[in-house]
Parts: structure tokens; C-alpha cells; sequence
């Protein structure tokens, strides 16, 4: 299996072990619909679900790597690992909740240098893929075989660039043009950093957790409530006769 340098080594088990290897012949960019630091969207793989991805890439362009390249990982549906044993490699980025804004300058640099990394370590042509099995690089809802059903994945700011400033910038940067650098950081909280606050002395869980268990305690309540008038509807109705 691969590691890249580039990436802090975090590998997810028992997955890095036990899936099936492949020939990575591309590289398939999302957006996990949540502001998240690598370190959650790790713990999100490792206990919540038995979807995994190769990488992750926070806000400010950190990159985590949770299964290596030469292993398959489980987001790209059809992509993860074709019949002739070649598959897709995926790097999950953080976003808002539905996923329309863009990636920060900082992901970009790190998403641009991953590109490179993957033309380089495994021979990934500089094209955009053609079909859902042509090797090169994409976004998750480029084809309907990336994803199950269908996905709106990544939002249309990222797919815009995707192909006006990342996979160029993977293009110059092989081809001598340099990699870009992100701007320099300034003392205002970043989304990361509010969305990761944690009160330890009030909660174990951070902002992001808070939030969405207060939207799901409300929706439990609506339900409740519309249950409630179903009944009071029907007690009346038979009151009437």
C-alpha cells in the first residue's frame, strides 16, 4: 500500500487490512457535507459507518490519510474497484452542511499537491475522466456510477473549480508552473475553529454535534406534535356524529 508524505497517517482498521487491493487509475474529489476536522471525519469512518475514503482535507488544507492507495476504499460505489482490479482514489473535503461553498485557497493547494502526488506515485493521466472508468481526475457526481442513486456532490461552486483552478493547477504544477500557496492566516477564527469549539466543562460534543442533535430533538418534536393533532382531528370527528 501508498502513503503519501504529504498526508498525516491515520489508518482506519480493520478496513486497511482486510479490503481488497487495486490499481489506482483515478482520483475522485467530494465534499462530506459537514465542517469537520480530519481527526472527526476519521472518527465518523472508524464508528459511525462502513463507508470509508482514502483521505480527508479540513478547512485549512490539512490532509489525513485513513487507507492506502493501493487499498480499497469505499466511496466512489462502481469507482471503488473495478473487475480488472483497477479503482478510484478518494479524498473527502470538508464543506458547509449542504455543500455549496467553495474550497478554501488552503484546500486547494493541498488538493493540487495530492493531484500531483498520484500522477507521479501511480501514473494518473492528466486528463479529466471521459467515462466513469477513464482513468484521470473527477468530482464524485460527474457520473451516476461514482455514487449510489445519484449525488449532489460536491456543490456547483467546487465542480466550477474543479475545472477553472484545481485540476489546471495539478496540470501547471507537473508541468513546471508551481503549486500555489494558500494566503497568509489572520487572527479571525477560521469555520474549523467554530465549528470545533468544545465547552468541555458544559458538553463532551462540539458545536457541529450540538447543532445537529438540536435539529434532530426538533424534528422528533414536529413529528410528535403532528401525531398529537392527527389524534385531536380524529377525536373530533367522532365527536361530531
Amino acid at each position: 500500500m501508498a502513503w503519501y508524505s504529504g498526508a498525516t497517517k491515520r489508518e482506519l482498521q480493520p478496513e486497511s487490512d482486510s479490503q481488497p487491493a487495486i490499481r489506482p487509475t483515478q482520483l475522485i474529489f467530494h465534499s462530506i457535507a459537514a465542517p469537520w476536522t480530519n481527526q472527526r471525519m476519521y472518527e465518523y469512518w472508524r464508528d459511525s459507518t462502513n463507508l470509508d475514503s482514502h483521505f480527508g482535507c479540513q478547512y485549512d488544507g490539512g490532509l489525513m490519510q485513513f487507507i492506502g492507495t493501493e487499498t480499497r476504499a469505499d466511496a466512489n460505489a462502481s469507482a471503488n474497484r473495478r473487475a480488472d482490479g483497477t479503482g478510484a482514489v478518494s479524498c473527502e473535503s470538508a464543506s458547509n452542511l449542504e455543500h455549496t461553498d467553495p474550497w478554501t485557497d488552503a484546500q486547494i493547494a493541498s488538493l493540487i499537491r495530492l493531484g500531483v502526488w498520484l500522477h507521479e506515485r501511480h501514473g494518473l493521466p492528466l486528463r479529466i475522466c471521459r467515462t466513469w472508468d477513464d482513468p484521470g481526475y473527477g468530482y464524485h457526481r460527474m457520473f451516476p456510477e461514482w455514487s449510489l442513486g445519484g449525488t449532489a456532490c460536491p456543490g456547483d461552486a467546487r465542480v466550477k473549480q474543479f475545472r477553472e483552478v484545481l485540476f489546471p493547477g495539478i496540470v501547471a504544477a507537473i508541468e513546471g508552473g508551481g503549486i500555489p500557496t494558500s494566503h497568509e492566516e489572520n487572527d479571525m477564527p477560521s469555520a474549523i475553529d467554530l465549528w470545533s469549539y468544545r465547552n468541555e466543562a458544559m458538553s463532551d460534543r462540539d458545536v457541529y454535534q450540538v447543532v445537529m442533535d438540536t435539529d434532530a430533538t426538533v424534528q422528533q418534536l414536529a413529528d410528535a406534535v403532528a401525531a398529537l393533532a392527527a389524534e385531536v382531528k380524529q377525536l373530533r370527528a367522532g365527536g361530531a356524529k
